[in-house]
């Protein structure tokens, strides 16, 4: 959901300051009174009144090996997730791994020329 604009958010403290109730100025611009309410505190604690940019947790932790794990798919693309994680020293879980291929846009193929696995359905 985007934030408000900053002309409602300056319209809203207006009136408020005029005398209006919260539950008045957000019927008028059709707003929640929590919201209105949120809005003067913020005002009346940091002075602040523009939206604050929105955090989304912590980056994966495979982020920082971006580039380790591309350059392990080139070289090796068919080994496993266990495979990549100690032939190459990466410091991450097999499920970050996953994560890691599916965001990357990677794909892992298993080589034509290998012989058939022994429990492969026929």
């Amino acid at each position: 959901m985007k934030a408000y604009a900053m002309d409602l958010r300056q319209r809203v403290l207006k009136d408020c300051d005029a005398g209006m109730t919260t539950a008045a100025v957000a019927t008028k611009f059709s707003l929640s009174p929590a919201w209105v309410r949120r809005l003067k505190q913020r005002r009346r604690q940091t002075g602040q009144v523009a939206p604050v940019t929105q955090r989304h947790g912590p980056r994966p932790a495979w982020q920082a090996h971006a580039d380790r794990i591309r350059l392990a798919v080139a070289q090796a693309p068919d080994l496993t997730l266990r495979e990549y994680i100690e032939r190459f020293a990466l410091p991450i879980s097999k499920s970050a791994l996953a994560r890691a291929l599916v965001a990357l846009g990677l794909s892992r193929k298993k080589s034509r020329s290998r012989p058939a696995s022994k429990n492969a359905r026929t």
